[in-house]
């Protein structure tokens, strides 16, 4: 795949850093080519149609909801992905400079998926609800230009910093609260080409999905040192891919180097998704 950046530096990062950490979302429109991420969509849903076929190769995130965690070198745009100046800008500035590459993968819904409850990717550590500091970072681009019938992202935002210890798995919180999300929710409309960055304990979900479209969306998943969240995962490459990775790459790549590749057996089972929700 050839590296196709449209903004590689119209950009004001220390714009984009105090929007995530006002909201804890903030994104870059057009960052890549649309037909750089019309190829990523191609490389998901191969991966996809792959994956479901195996047991464990693709972990449920409600009706008609997957997610799908991928080794880099499937993807033939990992490297532009991870090298893309706002990418590792806003790891730096966020994470520092020994920020980790712990997470790549995706997740996708169809006609049919419900909405989800409100809930955040994992427990916060003291770091963010007493220091208020971001320790991970959720990177997201579209497979599609999302309209409202596809189920968009809602994201209530500036809700990365709530304790949430005493939630359901400290992820999820009880229903009572979910008008007070509701009543901030934002919706997210990207297109092609567009990337978001986002923290993974901002409050979410994802929303009913009527299209006939399915709306795949990849997820690369960064981490401050310590942070931990490699242990949720087993990415590894092949030594010749490993090879030709930039030492820029390698230095920040948490993977295994192996000669041959173990297709993926998902270990990020967020239980309380399963099932799926209806809204308030």
């Amino acid at each position: 795949m050839q590296t196709a950046i449209t903004r590689g530096a119209d950009y004001d990062l220390a714009a984009c850093v105090e929007a995530l950490q006002r909201d804890g979302i903030t994104a870059l429109k057009s960052a890549f080519s649309r037909e750089w991420a019309e190829a990523m969509r191609e490389d998901m849903m191969t991966a996809f149609w792959s994956a479901i076929q195996r047991p464990g190769g693709a972990v449920g995130r409600g009706p008609r909801r997957w997610y799908v965690e991928i080794h880099p070198q499937d993807f033939s745009g990992f490297v532009d992905l991870v090298t893309h100046p706002w990418v590792v800008g806003m790891c730096e500035t966020v994470l520092g400079p020994d920020y980790q590459i712990v997470e790549i993968g995706f997740d996708v819904p169809f006609q049919g998926a419900k909405y989800q409850p409100w809930h955040r990717d994992f427990p916060s550590p003291p770091d963010t609800y007493v220091e208020r500091r971001i320790t991970s970072l959720a990177f997201n681009l579209t497979g599609v230009d999302v309209t409202e019938d596809m189920g968009p992202f809602e994201i209530a935002p500036g809700t990365q910093w709530l304790d949430g210890r005493e939630w359901k798995h400290e992820m999820f919180p009880p229903k009572e609260r979910w008008p007070e999300f509701q009543e901030l929710a934002a919706r997210k409309y990207p297109k092609l080409g567009d990337i978001s960055c986002r923290s993974a304990l901002t409050i979410h979900r994802g929303t009913e999905h009527g299209s006939p479209i399915a709306r795949p969306v990849l997820v690369l998943g960064a981490d401050a040192p310590g942070a931990g969240h490699a242990e949720l995962h087993d990415m590894m490459v092949t030594k010749d891919y490993y090879d030709t990775l930039p030492e820029t790459v390698k230095k920040h790549l948490v993977c295994r180097v192996v000669e041959e590749l173990i297709p993926v057996t998902q270990k990020h089972d967020i239980e309380g998704l399963v099932m799926g929700s209806t809204p308030t």
